[in-house]
């Protein structure tokens, strides 16, 4: 037996302008400018439409990270059997995504976001990259003798990923030549 929705039906070309103007105000203003009421005005929708779907602003901006429409989702360090230099290419890629998006003031309103949300915190980890991908990147390391066995995975994922943020925090230049080689250099240390 089909169920009966009860209440207005979610329109798919609503959704849609609603996270495009909710994408297109978070980099043009930031999180901190971005209101539920201007996001309404500039999709063309009313304010309760959007609370319909999003209980804050950071539902709505999660749902833009999930989409793809923030931040693409960086593809896992390749396996070249060279960690270091896989770690840092891959590096290199996210500080060049994120200056072609407005740079580190871009990456602090993301920061922000993802500070007053769990769900924008865990997009912008996956957006990143600090997740699954790379700790098999990093586990591969560890079979081929690049890596320590007791290496701390996951925590070097986090750190490399965290020297991003910080940068971004400290404002400094996100593209500084050899930036990605140091970073690497500084999370892996001693670990091989």
């Amino acid at each position: 037996m089909a169920e009966h929705r009860t209440g207005p039906v979610r329109s798919e070309q609503a959704r849609v302008d609603i996270l495009s103007a909710a994408a297109h105000l978070f980099a043009s203003r930031g999180y901190e400018h971005l209101t539920m009421e201007g996001i309404a005005a500039e999709a063309g929708v009313g304010k309760q439409t959007i609370y319909r779907w999003w209980g804050s602003k950071g539902g709505v901006v999660a749902e833009c990270l999930i989409e793809g429409m923030l931040l693409p989702i960086r593809p896992a360090p390749s396996d070249s059997g060279d960690l270091r230099a896989d770690l840092s290419i891959w590096l290199t890629e996210i500080l060049e995504g994120i200056e072609l998006l407005g740079g580190n003031a871009f990456l602090r309103s993301l920061i922000v976001a993802a500070a007053e949300s769990d769900e924008v915190g865990a997009r912008l980890r996956v957006s990143l990259g600090a997740d699954a991908s790379v700790v098999s990147r990093l586990r591969a390391a560890v079979r081929s003798g690049e890596l320590r066995a007791d290496a701390p995975l996951e925590e070097i994922g986090q750190a490399l990923i965290g020297a991003v943020l910080v940068r971004a925090v400290m404002r400094l230049p996100s593209l500084q030549v050899g930036a990605a080689d140091r970073i690497v250099d500084a999370v892996l240390g001693e670990l091989r």
